[in-house]
């Protein structure tokens, strides 16, 4: 019994030393994360304002006599030229006022030729003393007073004409005619408060804009502190994110800030040949104003927000170890943000496998392509 004792004690002893030789495990390998490296671009110096169009010349038509509506001479909804009849009023009295002006200017002028006639014997007269001077001072009385009533009549008939041009309503301005307000047969009264129609000159148009007076100090100081009111280049984007083909300019700029709301006015003059824009379209107006070289631009995926909203990247070092670095953000571009703080050029940030890596970590940077950071983004 002794014996067999020693030799189990010999077996378990060459057993725990032999598992005890054995090397610990391998530590695991640092985590693979994707990087992009900044470089420096030259960017443009821009401005992204929403904006609403308006027309550039608005007509509202009234009439200015009244009558009842005997043709429409437009289609609603067209182009139309300046002096282009609109619509023609039954203009019988005004006709007929003409005539009677005619007539009565007929009159004047031929009570003025016996006038003169008169005027003038009474004048012969007088010379041989045939004539008392007070009757032939009165004879050209007579004349001057007939020579006055034609003067009258003569207005009066313009008038009467004047009148009688208003029954056929045209155009103000070329632009496009709106709906009418009246239909055939209506009875208008001039100068009535609501219009027969509105034509719009719709080529060019305005973009009116409207920011915050914090807004307008950043734009002043992006644009170097010069005047607003001057040329600037506008590039028009639809509400549906389609550039628009045509470029405009920043004619206005409001001279006070709105004490209500707290903004002020910016106007863009801007081509509408093809109609596209047309009045109350929302857009968003880019303004641009020069170079800024040496810019660096970081993916916006590689921006994370803390709990009080400041931007922060992780950077991977020289040492290949995890930095946190706090970043100012200027406006994006694309899917990428402008930096104005945080990072410089060729600095490697972290846009795969945020969730998985620390401060202070080390890491395994692999540069991520353009294909491979497109299919970790459609990725589930």
């Amino acid at each position: 019994m002794r014996l067999s004792s020693v030799l189990g004690a010999l077996v378990l002893g060459v057993f725990v030393s032999g598992c005890g030789s054995e090397a610990p495990p391998p530590a695991p390998p640092p985590p693979e994360v994707g990087v992009v490296t900044l470089k420096a671009q030259t960017v443009s110096e821009i401005r992204d304002l929403p904006g609403r169009t308006t027309a550039y010349v608005i007509a509202e038509v009234r009439p200015q006599v009244s009558g009842i509506i005997k043709e429409l001479l437009f289609e609603e909804g067209s182009e139309v030229k300046a002096g282009q009849p609109l619509y023609q009023l039954d203009d019988a009295i005004y006709r007929a006022e003409v005539e009677n002006r005619k007539a009565a200017l007929a009159r004047a002028q031929a009570t003025l030729e016996a006038a003169k006639l008169a005027a003038k014997r009474a004048t012969e007269l007088a010379r041989i003393d045939a004539m008392s001077a007070q009757e032939a001072e009165n004879a050209v009385a007579a004349l001057q007073q007939a020579e006055a009533d034609v003067k009258a009549a003569e207005a009066a008939l313009r008038q009467a004409e004047v009148n009688l041009s208003y029954a056929r309503i045209t155009s103000p301005i070329s632009g496009r005619a709106g709906k009418s307000n009246f239909t055939q047969g209506a009875l208008v009264t001039a100068n009535q408060t609501i219009p027969l129609t509105t034509v719009q000159q719709l080529d060019p148009i305005y973009v009116d804009l409207q920011q915050s007076s914090s807004e307008f100090l950043r734009l002043r100081q992006d644009f170097g502190g010069g005047d607003l009111n001057q040329s600037t280049p506008v590039q028009i984007t639809l509400e549906n994110g389609m550039r628009y083909p045509h470029q405009g300019e920043l004619k206005f700029a409001d001279v006070s800030v709105d004490p209500t709301t707290g903004s002020f006015s910016l106007r863009a003059v801007v081509p509408n040949p093809d109609r596209w824009l047309l009045p109350g379209m929302y857009v968003r107006a880019v303004l641009e104003r020069g170079k800024r070289e040496n810019a660096v631009l970081a993916p916006q995926r590689a921006i994370t927000r803390d709990p009080r909203g400041n931007g922060v990247a992780l950077v991977v070092n020289a040492e290949n170890k995890i930095e946190q670095r706090v970043v100012t953000t200027v406006r994006a571009i694309g899917d990428q943000w402008l930096i104005a703080d945080g990072l410089s050029a060729g600095e490697r940030v972290v846009v795969e496998g945020l969730q998985k890596v620390q401060p202070g970590m080390t890491v395994t940077p692999v540069e991520a392509t353009p294909a491979r950071t497109a299919e970790t983004a459609t990725a589930p």
